[in-house]
């Protein structure tokens, strides 16, 4: 979703990985290995392993001796490596926001699995066929500096302002999950495609520029190279600790209230991996009662499940986040459908 891999680390990662992994026997010996690869979109991993897939990943591993192997990216960009290494699969659950982890199903890199704990997942957060399901869940929003700007700007509209030349980013839309959320709440809030990308054309006087990441956009923002950028709640309120100017905010159209929609983290299990057994037991894992009570507390997300219900001082404040912004439900199967037209006509309205 977010980090930028450089095609030298992308190379050398997905060497190393299939050098130990062939090590191994490749798919067939290494079914008993203990070991179980997860290509994830970036945002639950902490800056200094305080993040909820760091504590997750560390009781998982200490309860059942599996290590986990960790690949990060944009979403756009591990469902892309997942698919060109079909052929010899590496990765045991992908990790991706909406609609990629869609784009995944239907390009056949998931297979059916239903975690421990997924009936209390509502239908909206995961697939009738049991392909993937989310683990936690969250919204999009934008952030912007609190210490050169008095207030939150509360319009699309006010962005255009010339005080935003090359003060603000977003990531890039159809490599970045964040980016491409960008696109679908233009499209929603402006009332079509061709308002919203009449809308971005202008923005685009503003525009840094592209950006594969959208976690580094947040720290820009923070020291005041940016005023605005692009993000969502869970990882813009994770990073906004140790990121005291960071300040989170849902645009609204001139006129309108502000909106959002849930963008939550979806897994799945990869067809053919070397490890699904690993794979179902870190599935489960992520679903437990005590990893989705961690995730406010730790990760500053909202649980998955609807039976868990935290009170701890994050969730007090997230929910307090959320006061007065309209949530819309995009149709998925329509954006995944129709992903490629929406990219192609932000390319072209944007020049990108």
């Amino acid at each position: 979703m977010r980090k930028n891999l450089t095609q030298v680390a992308a190379v050398a990662g997905s060497l190393a990985l299939a050098a130990s992994l062939t090590a191994c026997g490749g798919n067939s010996a290494a079914a008993d290995e203990k070991v179980v690869t997860v290509y994830s979109a970036d945002g639950l991993k902490g800056e200094n392993g305080d993040g909820w897939y760091d504590r997750v990943f560390k009781d998982f591993e200490k309860q059942t001796g599996i290590t986990v192997k960790y690949v990060e990216g944009g979403s756009g960009e591990m469902v892309q490596r997942a698919l060109r290494e079909k052929s010899n699969t590496q990765a045991d659950v992908l990790v991706t926001l909406p609609p990629f982890i869609q784009q995944a199903d239907s390009k056949g890199l998931l297979q059916a699995y239903r975690p421990a704990g997924s009936d209390q997942v509502g239908g909206a957060d995961k697939s009738l066929d049991g392909t993937w399901t989310s683990v936690v869940n969250n919204y999009f929003s934008f952030v912007y500096n609190k210490k050169e700007l008095k207030e939150a700007p509360k319009t699309w509209e006010e962005l255009l302002d010339g005080k935003f030349r090359n003060k603000l980013q977003y990531s890039t839309p159809g490599v970045a999950g964040d980016g491409t959320a960008v696109v679908i709440k233009a499209v929603h809030d402006f009332g079509g495609q061709k308002p919203a990308m009449d809308y971005l054309k202008k923005l685009q006087a503003n525009n840094v520029g592209p950006s594969s990441s959208t976690s580094k956009l947040a720290p820009k923002v923070d020291k005041g190279e940016l005023l605005v950028a692009n993000g969502d709640v869970q990882m813009n309120f994770a990073q906004s600790k140790s990121m005291p100017n960071l300040g989170i905010w849902f645009p609204a159209k001139d006129g309108g209230r502000p909106t959002t929609f849930a963008l939550p983290y979806a897994a799945g299990l990869v067809a053919d991996a070397p490890h699904t057994a690993n794979g179902k037991k870190l599935l489960d894992f992520m679903l437990a009662e005590q990893a989705q009570k961690q995730v406010s507390e730790i990760g500053g997300g909202f649980p998955a499940r609807k039976d868990i219900k935290p009170v701890d001082a994050n969730a007090i404040e997230l929910a307090k986040l959320l006061e007065g912004v309209e949530v819309f439900e995009p149709d998925w199967k329509d954006i995944d459908k129709n992903l490629p037209a929406y990219i192609d006509a932000w390319k072209s309205a944007t020049g990108s």
